[in-house]
C-alpha cells in the first residue's frame, strides 16, 4: 500500500471523490502543512494555523497509480485559484500535493509541467508541491461526510456536481 496526501479545497469534497476510485483502500480527512500540533477544525477554519484541509489516501498501486490520482485531483478542483475553492476562501483551502517520496514529487512536477505546456487551464497552476511532514485526523464527524449528508445544501451545491464530473470523466476507474 502507498500513501498520498492531497489538498484540493474542502476535505469533504476531496474525500467524496477519491473514496469512489478503484484501488483506494482508505481515506481520512484532516489537516497538513501547518505550524501547530493537533489542530482543531475551529482553529484551522480561522486560517491562522497554516494547515490545509486535506485527505490521506491509502491506495493499492497495483490498481490505481499516483498519476491517476493526480489526473482525478486536477480534474475535480481548481488548481489555479490561490487559497480558494469556489466560495471556500482561506489558506486552509489551498491546492497542494504533500509528497511522501521523491518519486511522487517528480511525478507531480512532471504532471504540472505537462498541464502548463498544454495550457490545460486558462490561468497558471498555483498548486504547491511540498514534502509531507505530518497529517492530523479531522475526527469522525468529518469522515464520510458527503455520504452521510448529501442532502445538506453545501454538499448538494458543491460536492454533487464534482461527483457527477468524476463519473463522467473517470467511469472506468470507479468502484
Amino acid at each position: 500500500m502507498k500513501k498520498a496526501i492531497l489538498a484540493g479545497g474542502c476535505f469533504w469534497c476531496s474525500e467524496a471523490i477519491f473514496q469512489r476510485l478503484k484501488g483506494v483502500e482508505s481515506i481520512k480527512s484532516g489537516y497538513t502543512g501547518g505550524t501547530i500540533k493537533n489542530p482543531a477544525y475551529r482553529e484551522v477554519c480561522t486560517g491562522g494555523t497554516g494547515h490545509a484541509e486535506g485527505i490521506e489516501i491509502i491506495y493499492n498501486e497495483a490498481e490505481v497509480s499516483f498519476t491517476t490520482l493526480l489526473e482525478v485531483f486536477f480534474a475535480t478542483h481548481d488548481p489555479t485559484t490561490l487559497n480558494r475553492q469556489g466560495a471556500d476562501v482561506g489558506t486552509q483551502y489551498r491546492s497542494g500535493i504533500f509528497y511522501t517520496s521523491e518519486e511522487q514529487k517528480q511525478q507531480a512536477e512532471v504532471f504540472i509541467k505537462a498541464l502548463t505546456k498544454q495550457q490545460f487551464f486558462e490561468n497558471p497552476i498555483v498548486t504547491e508541491i511540498t514534502p509531507f511532514e505530518v497529517f492530523y485526523d479531522a475526527g469522525e464527524d468529518h469522515h464520510n461526510y458527503y455520504n452521510q449528508n448529501s442532502e445538506q445544501q453545501y454538499c448538494d451545491f458543491t460536492i454533487t456536481p464534482k461527483i457527477a464530473k468524476l463519473k463522467k470523466m473517470f467511469s472506468d476507474k470507479l468502484k
